[in-house]
């Protein structure tokens, strides 16, 4: 078992979400940075779907009232246990009644934490990530606090070995496909869209990242029946500041997309803190599917040395 001490900002319970519950109207949720889940895992010989803890900013504490192996990746949060500083990227043995604290960080907003076998909180539609609009999953559906008790599997290693892996590289490009509504928007829009450097708005969260401009030159009068919308998709209110839907956002949108950020870069969004910079580019659907390939190679160079390491 572990027991939260201190939640901090936002802790909850998520794996790599819900799928094909969207024509229900129900959220995928999950991990906003699934690699940095999956790796974490992988350290410790996971699945790669089994549930761990996403932690936002830090300030959390947490107590391992058995002994297990864990894993951090994502952000570096200045994590410690017992006083000794951990780092994300590593595995470590934990032993019972030992206390995990986070402070925070100046660079990326998210960490997570993978134990030995993964958090064991009901499955609900196929998943145990906590939908926290809805209320449903993770634990009692809702961010954790003091006092909760997250139920894991004692796990003793007499012969743990470190091990480590390097993040993905970051971008300071983000890469978008194109607009079903270019035309609608036209030209002019799209062009201001793509020359324009953003700012993270404090007013972001799991739902989407709101982007801000001091020129906010891409204001519109457009109104358009509600379609089906997806993490990833970039809306335009009419104020011109786009959102950036994450996995906690709503199933249909009316507001006019400006693209949709292609699936080997949307995970960086999870990182991105308030007042960050942001600019974008359209690339192809080729270009699309080479950045994945690109990125499932780097999880599949992982998965071979971890084997011929053990």
């Amino acid at each position: 078992m572990i027991k939260v001490i201190k939640p901090g900002v936002q802790l909850s319970v998520q794996d790599l979400g819900r799928t094909g519950y969207r024509h229900l109207g129900v959220s995928k949720t999950g991990s906003l940075d699934p690699y940095s889940q999956i790796i974490a895992n992988r350290l410790i010989n996971n699945n790669d779907n089994d549930a761990v803890l996403e932690i936002t900013v830090g300030l959390c504490e947490l107590t391992f009232l058995c002994s297990t192996e864990i894993a951090l990746h994502g952000a570096d949060l200045q994590a410690s246990i017992d006083g000794e500083p951990i780092y994300p990227g590593w595995s470590y043995n934990v032993k019972a009644n030992q206390t995990m604290c986070f402070n925070t960080g100046r660079a990326g907003l998210r960490a997570y934490l993978a134990v030995k076998g993964g958090i064991k909180t009901p499955l609900i539609m196929e998943s145990r990530a906590t939908d926290l609009n809805a209320c449903f999953g993770g634990l009692n559906g809702n961010a954790l606090s003091a006092g909760d008790i997250l139920p894991i599997d004692e796990y003793i290693n007499n012969d743990f070995k470190q091990t480590g892996a390097l993040t993905p590289a970051k971008r300071q490009i983000i890469r978008v496909h194109s607009s079903p509504h270019s035309n609608t928007l036209g030209q002019e829009i799209t062009d201001t869209f793509v020359n324009t450097r953003f700012k993270v708005s404090h007013n972001s969260n799991r739902m989407g990242v709101r982007l801000e401009n001091a020129a906010n030159s891409l204001k519109h009068t457009h109104s358009l029946p509600s379609i089906g919308v997806s993490p990833g998709s970039i809306q335009l209110p009419p104020n011109g500041e786009p959102i950036v839907l994450l996995n906690d956002a709503q199933t249909t949108g009316g507001y006019p997309l400006l693209g949709t950020v292609i699936e080997a870069d949307l995970h960086q969004f999870a990182q991105f803190r308030p007042g960050d910079s942001v600019k974008f580019e359209y690339v192809t659907i080729e270009d699309a599917a080479k950045a994945q390939r690109k990125l499932n190679g780097h999880l599949e160079q992982l998965k071979i040395a971890l084997k011929y390491k053990r």
